[in-house]
């Protein structure tokens, strides 16, 4: 096998791999910043530190004249506001609901089976020469289910590849560049979009306590980027990654199935009666006039349909993984789909932890008008640097791609970021929206090449049944391409739908 030489690239990645494993956990990073805030708020209310700008007052509704100052968690008040809140600030943290209630419909597909051999049908029967895009697009819509790719579809892109006489290698960076490269863009709204915008809505409440950021709100932008991610995964495979690895030959027999019974069949088949049963269902609630989930005057946009979207995904999800679990006998009978769901939330203990520390920071953080302060002060540099609009967003994107190599997980990276930015950028006019997805392009470029992510040794592993001598460095020099390529285009495409004005999802504006 071909083996790709270590550029001066891959030696920095593994610089930055080695410093960057030395870093604490995110629940400790969060507990540090939690700590800073407690001490800075202090340092800059003793300071009297405070600024005046053009906000949207609470009470009234409309545009003043707004003064702000810092407010410290160390006098009286402060003291007992951060002891006598815990509880609510975790319970109200926006992000939580959501994704907890999406995945018991998620957990049940996933484990069930369904998921695994929809993504296996799909792609199996794909005709060879569409292979290479097929594996990439069920890669991107594979983040519809949180992390399922990562563990079903980037070992099956291997052995696709593998069962075309093609190299696996090329199969699982396909694979792999879908799942990773492409995380943000789908399709289908996914358990990332909830996530993410309720992390956005509580950072836009340092300005405005009334704006709210959908989880449908990216959705035009990012549906029409999985189109955009596929071209992208498919020439680098083609054209670049499978030539330089070469013909593959194994060091020993590998068994590889790649072929859905007749029983996953007919589970499928009834499972996918289901979602259609279940979409006519909604439609019908939905798409008349008077439709009993439209909102006055027939609105769609603020309506209860748009806040029972997550309620539907779950829906969406359960439905026919139940359907699909009594076919094929993996559920036989609510206890099991009870299991299914308890099982699905286990998994997220770890995203729990994880937001019920960052919950406290993003409260701490928005009660001592830190988020306020940094914002006003940020814009004022930005506008006296000249650094407004499209520019603005681009260094946004980059800053991005440079923290995730060191923190991986979207989610504790926005909920660092996005107190400064969201509101920093609504004082430049840019609206929290438009934010989050320059946000999220520099957060997918690089999640192939960030050894730090957490899914990154499970593909190194995944590589290693094709060579022993694979590692972190060869599985980094195969997604480079893909990385610097996917950043470089999906910039540009980014810069030129903010330029033509298009909205990035349903009823939203480009500018605050």
């Amino acid at each position: 096998m071909n083996r790709l030489k270590k550029t001066k690239s891959i030696r920095l990645l593994n610089f930055i791999e080695e410093k960057g494993n030395k870093l604490p956990d995110p629940v400790t990073i969060f507990i540090i910043f939690t700590l800073l805030v407690i001490g800075i708020s202090h340092v800059l209310y003793i300071l009297g530190i405070g600024v005046s700008f053009e906000g949207v007052n609470n009470e009234s509704g409309q545009i003043e004249t707004l003064t702000v100052k810092s407010v410290s968690l160390l006098v009286p008040e402060g003291i007992a506001y951060m002891f006598s809140n815990v509880v609510k600030n975790f319970t109200s943290f926006v992000a939580l609901g959501p994704v907890l209630v999406a995945m018991l419909g998620v957990g049940v597909a996933e484990k069930s089976g369904y998921i695994s051999a929809l993504m296996t049908n799909t792609v199996t029967k794909a005709p060879k020469k569409f292979v290479t895009p097929i594996v990439v697009l069920m890669g991107v819509l594979s983040n519809v289910a949180a992390s399922v790719g990562y563990v079903v579809l980037v070992p099956l892109g291997a052995i696709i590849f593998l069962g075309f006489k093609r190299h696996p290698l090329a199969g699982l960076s396909a694979a792999f560049a879908g799942v990773a490269g492409g995380y943000s863009a789908n399709l289908f709204l996914g358990t990332n979009d909830p996530l993410l915008s309720g992390i956005t809505t509580e950072a836009a409440h340092i300005l405005d306590a009334g704006y709210i950021v959908n989880p449908t709100d990216n959705w035009f932008f990012m549906f029409v980027s999985t189109f955009l991610i596929v071209i992208i995964g498919t020439l680098v495979t083609d054209k670049l990654i499978e030539p330089k690895l070469g013909k593959y030959i194994p060091d020993q027999a590998i068994e590889h199935q790649n072929v859905v019974s007749s029983v996953e069949k007919k589970g499928l088949l009834w499972a996918n009666i289901s979602i259609l049963v279940t979409i006519i269902a909604i439609a019908l609630l939905v798409l008349p006039e008077n439709g009993v989930l439209r909102g006055e005057g027939g609105s769609l946009i603020q309506s209860p349909f748009m806040s029972s979207i997550i309620f539907m995904m779950m829906l969406i999800f359960l439905i026919p993984g139940v359907v699909y679990g009594f076919v094929t006998k993996t559920i036989k009978n609510d206890k099991d789909i009870a299991r299914l769901m308890a099982s699905s939330l286990e998994t997220m203990s770890g995203f729990i932890v994880l937001i019920f520390f960052a919950a406290q920071f993003v409260a701490l953080f928005n009660y001592t008008n830190l988020g306020t302060i940094i914002a006003v002060k940020g814009a004022d540099f930005l506008q006296s640097i000249h650094l407004e609009g499209a520019p603005l967003l681009v260094a946004l994107i980059f800053i991005t791609t440079i923290i995730n190599l060191f923190i991986a997980a979207d989610s504790a990276k926005w909920a660092i970021m996005a107190p400064v930015f969201v509101p920093m950028f609504m004082q430049m006019g840019i609206a929290p929206e438009v934010t989050q997805v320059a946000y999220r392009v520099g957060d997918s470029s690089t999640n192939i090449i960030s050894p730090l992510m957490p899914f990154f040794p499970l593909v190194v592993a995944f590589a290693q049944r094709y060579g022993k001598e694979n590692g972190v460095g060869t599985v980094i020099s195969l997604m480079l391409p893909y990385s610097i390529i996917i950043l470089i285009s999906w910039t540009i495409f980014f810069v030129i739908w903010y330029v033509l004005g298009i909205p990035v999802g349903p009823g939203t504006n480009l500018n605050y």
